[in-house]
């Protein structure tokens, strides 16, 4: 086995196998399982392919080099899609605009539970990775342009008024 850097070419943070255990302990509340993939095997349930992380049913595939940004935004489409979708999720989350947009807002927030990672960074990193927003960056889209995101999230009962997680998964 190879040693794999921390970061990538386009400088983002990617799921070593400390940040892979700091996922899964993040995401059991919700019943989300980190499974880890072999570097050099394709991932099972990948939408986007080579890196980016796949998701089957409450399993979240990852490889040491799947970006972090990648496994938050999969495991944020779990989190929010309804329960009729989750019970046959199998790569395709079909989200629609507005779960995508609450995707998004909801990554930036869980990126602040993991160390040396936060919001910021994670907003960056999205930007680094090509994610696109009308104001030009994920900050921009985050600090300005977001509020139907937020509400959004707080409507399915996947953040609370003050944006903590509820550490539910959408009911309806």
């Amino acid at each position: 086995m190879h040693a794999v850097s921390e970061t990538d070419p386009t400088n983002v943070l990617n799921c070593n196998p400390q940040r892979q255990q700091e996922l899964a302990t993040l995401l059991k509340p919700y019943g989300i399982e980190v499974v880890h993939i072999a570097d050099n095997d394709t991932i099972p349930g990948s939408f986007f392919g080579e890196r980016e992380a796949g998701l089957i049913g409450n399993k979240l595939l990852l490889r040491h080099d799947t970006p972090i940004h990648s496994a938050l935004h999969e495991s944020g489409h779990y989190i929010c899609m309804d329960p009729i979708r989750r019970a046959k999720l199998d790569t395709d989350a079909e989200g629609d605009y507005d779960e995508e947009n609450g995707v998004c807002y909801l990554q930036i927030l869980l990126a602040e539970h993991l160390v040396g990672m936060g919001s910021k960074r994670m907003m960056d990193d999205m930007d680094s990775w090509g994610y696109t927003f009308r104001l030009g960056s994920a900050e921009a889209w985050f600090e300005h342009d977001a509020d139907d995101a937020k509400q959004w999230l707080i409507k399915h009962g996947v953040i609370d008024q003050q944006q903590q997680s509820t550490w539910q998964v959408r009911q309806k």
